[in-house]
């Protein structure tokens, strides 16, 4: 199989990558290195079957031979992190919207199955916890910047579903859980590389709110398991599942642990919402996933817990300074 992935030279487009690779299939990464980077594939261009172009989803006659030349498509390109979101709400609604109309237009024509990678965001201020698929999905106010991203990836999700309904386009939507591992940057505000980083320099830990807020954490190599599971299903088509893990912790207790397993003497300090990203910032307190869909599809949970994760990034900041 021919598999084309929008964004691949990003930190999860990248995985999924090697993962299919793996798998024994070709692959075609299209990106214009706005947030990925080369340094993510380098170690992937001599491999026959891969395969690389630097351009942008929006040169929609390089975008239609790619998608016409593959069998899948992966479509994770999107403006991603929360101070990117703030700092630039018109590329992010600009960039996840027109994008994903591009994909779905140019791989319906020959009805090629497509993969819209959504985020937990979208279930918003919803306080129905774990958050199912079919929940209710509860945004803030449209003058709080901070929900622009949420929206306009729920618009990804409603193109999708209507494209599967209307014109019988296969498609798949992930909505993503805090995914984290080697290659990841905290330049856009992941908190894990962030934390790891300033750990390891001596720096304070920079703890955004008071800390209470929670997260679930998930290893990228469980990610790409997932994605490429739900593509080899036709039973995915038309749906929407939630990709991520169950062991909640509190940014707070996550800091203690980063800094406890670099054995860093850093000291952990709180930074209010307004001074970290803007006036009146809200945040969602839990992000907690059910998986008992995806679980009942595939049989996929997660093989690896929070501590696996950390050593991963840890040993992998430490070798790429």
């Amino acid at each position: 199989m021919r598999y084309l992935i929008t964004g691949g030279a990003g930190f999860i487009g990248s995985h999924l990558s090697e993962e299919l690779l793996r798998r024994d299939h070709e692959v075609y990464v299209l990106d214009d290195l706005s947030t990925g980077s080369i340094a993510n594939i380098n170690h992937l261009k001599s491999h026959k079957r891969f395969h690389y172009t630097i351009d942008s989803v929006n040169n929609t006659h390089l975008t239609a031979e790619l998608v016409d030349s593959c069998d899948v498509v992966y479509h994770l390109a999107a403006a991603v992190g929360v101070k990117l979101i703030v700092e630039s709400p018109v590329r992010t609604i600009e960039t996840n919207v027109r994008g994903t109309e591009i994909i779905l237009n140019l791989a319906n024509k020959k009805k090629k199955p497509v993969f819209i990678a959504s985020t937990s965001e979208v279930y918003g201020k919803s306080t129905q916890f774990p958050f199912r698929e079919d929940g209710n999905l509860v945004m803030g106010a449209t003058v709080k910047g901070r929900w622009a991203y949420a929206c306009s990836k729920a618009i990804d999700e409603f193109l999708a579903i209507a494209y599967w309904k209307e014109k019988k386009l296969p498609t798949v939507v992930g909505r993503l859980f805090n995914t984290v591992g080697p290659r990841q940057t905290g330049q856009y505000g992941m908190v894990v590389p962030t934390f790891v980083r300033q750990a390891l320099s001596g720096k304070p830990i920079t703890v955004y709110g008071d800390g209470s807020q929670s997260r679930c954490f998930t290893h990228v190599h469980d990610i790409v398991r997932a994605l490429a599971g739900l593509m080899e299903n036709e039973q995915a088509f038309g749906e929407v599942y939630n990709l991520g893990n169950n062991e909640e912790i509190s940014i707070r207790d996550l800091a203690k642990n980063v800094r406890e397993m670099t054995d860093s003497e850093s000291e952990i300090v709180t930074i209010p919402y307004d001074e970290a990203y803007e006036a009146g910032f809200e945040d969602m307190e839990r992000r907690v996933p059910s998986i008992d869909k995806i679980h009942a599809l595939l049989g996929w949970k997660p093989s690896l817990n929070l501590r696996k994760i950390l050593e991963d990034v840890i040993q992998y900041i430490t070798s790429n300074p």
